[in-house]
């Protein structure tokens, strides 16, 4: 079953997928599949962008402006604008001057872009970066790939899924999707007991390659239970990844460059890509890689890109491929304004202070969802986000059941809440790398956990302690 779904059974009773990892498109028409049977269009606003928001405390209600001029008013404000909203392109100097082709992937042109015969850049190597590279690679005349830090990159190991087989398994959807919210990542399998040192090497290896087999998210978060808290058994598994593919690529230099036999961070700890043929690309005469954490982007040019060495580098296209102002950059260019006057772009340039991942101090009734301080971009997104969708539905009824105005967390539970994601973050090997779990590589973002590390199991018990009371808010009554 593809766990990247919605368990609500109106979605999957009359849907089949092609395939366990399918394209933008097909995962298209499953949108158009949901909207079909849930039928949601009929109350959205497309093409609307939200400049700013205010809560009017004496009303009771949210008061939301757009750019084109739309004004709504609401009693409850949920914002659900992902943890990757907010594209990221670094301000090269000379962007402007080069006369090929730039493309974000975060904006990839609708009818795609032509590369046949064309000398082609990628700059970056997270998972974007790591899907152009496999389209470009057996395409362009030549590919160069500028890599900062190597994509720990793991099989993803596609393969076609028979109408037959999905509906045989139905009947057990419900308790997999249970399930899903049983496991630390939110998918259906989950950390073993067992710890790296448990077993004999020839039991982990054989371990290792069970999980290395059957691909997907499992040689992450369906390993063994200490990797990411002991720094030994985090380079076993280090090792074993380095071997694997090392072995898949011919060129010492670029081998040396992709799978570095000393890990550039504890494995794991970035979130790795799921591949399935990017190592291949670097075995093709077209494709090379570029090392700019010795030699950085200096500028760009008319022709293409000079590194900080002087030499330049000619192409007809370049893919920028940077990333995002993940977790907090689709709150924070709302114009979202606090009943004490104050933005939340400005509270949180310092550093994210939230009350469970889903409320914020000054903002009452507004609620998010996968957003910072829960476990986004650690989970998998459909079961976190129906965890918190869930939370929200029952707060809101409870308030309108018991006649509550509008609840808001206080200053304290809000800080408490923060020294709990840091006292469980600090348990683990994440805060030794500047990644997506601690701020990204956003320009100016603090250092910081941003996400919640205890699981879905260990969060979804914690925000469902404070129902029905609403401990640690401060309530209202109409």
């Amino acid at each position: 079953m593809p766990e990247y779904q919605y368990s609500l059974p109106e979605t999957w009773a009359n849907w089949n997928w092609s395939t366990n990892y399918p394209a933008y498109d097909e995962i298209r028409r499953y949108f158009e599949h949901v909207e079909s049977v849930l039928d949601v269009k009929k109350d959205c606003f497309f093409n609307t962008v939200v400049v700013s928001a205010e809560y009017d405390p004496t009303a009771g209600r949210w008061q939301i402006r757009t750019a084109n001029g739309r004004h709504a008013s609401a009693k409850y404000f949920i914002v659900s604008t992902g943890f990757a909203a907010k594209r990221h392109v670094p301000e090269w100097p000379g962007m402007n001057t080069f006369r090929g082709e730039i493309h974000h992937s975060a904006s990839w042109p609708e009818d795609g872009v032509d590369v046949q015969g064309k000398r082609c850049a990628v700059i970056g190597t997270g998972a974007s970066g790591v899907q152009l590279t496999q389209a470009l690679g057996p395409v362009a005349s030549s590919l160069k790939v500028f890599q900062r830090t190597p994509n720990l990159a793991i099989p993803m190991r596609k393969r076609p899924l028979t109408v037959e087989e999905q509906e045989r398994l139905k009947p057990l959807y419900p308790e997999l999707f249970r399930l899903r919210e049983t496991s630390f990542g939110g998918f259906t399998y989950d950390f073993i007991e067992r710890g790296v040192f448990d077993e004999d090497e020839k039991e982990r290896e054989a371990f290792l390659e069970q999980l290395w087999d059957k691909g997907g998210f499992r040689y992450w978060v369906g390993s063994y239970s200490d990797y990411l808290f002991e720094a030994k058994a985090n380079r076993v598994i280090y090792n074993f990844w380095a071997r694997k593919v090392r072995a898949r690529i011919d060129d010492p230099v670029k081998r040396d460059l992709l799978a570095p036999l000393e890990p550039p961070h504890p494995w794991g700890v970035k979130r790795p890509s799921l591949e399935l043929s990017y190592f291949d690309q670097f075995n093709r005469p077209n494709v090379d890689i570029v090392d700019v954490r010795n030699n950085p982007i200096d500028s760009f040019t008319e022709k293409g890109i000079r590194m900080a060495d002087g030499t330049e580098h000619e192409f007809d296209v370049i893919c920028v491929a940077t990333g995002f102002d993940v977790s907090t950059g689709g709150l924070t260019n709302l114009g979202l304004r606090s009943t004490e006057g104050t933005y939340l772009k400005d509270e949180w340039a310092a550093t994210v202070h939230t009350y469970l991942g889903l409320t914020i101090h000054g903002y009452p009734n507004l609620f998010f969802t996968y957003g910072p301080q829960a476990p986004t971009a650690l989970s998998n997104g459909p079961t976190t986000i129906e965890v918190q969708g869930r939370w929200i539905v029952d707060a809101i009824r409870a308030m309108e059941r018991r006649g509550i105005k509008s609840v808001e967390p206080t200053l304290s539970a809000m800080h408490g809440w923060k020294h709990r994601i840091e006292e469980l973050s600090n348990l683990t090997l994440l805060p030794t790398t500047r990644s997506t779990y601690m701020g990204g590589t956003f320009p100016g973002k603090p250092f910081e956990q941003l996400n919640y590390t205890g699981g879905i199991p260990g969060y979804k018990g914690e925000i469902r302690r404070v129902l029905p009371t609403f401990e640690g808010f401060k309530v209202v009554m109409q």
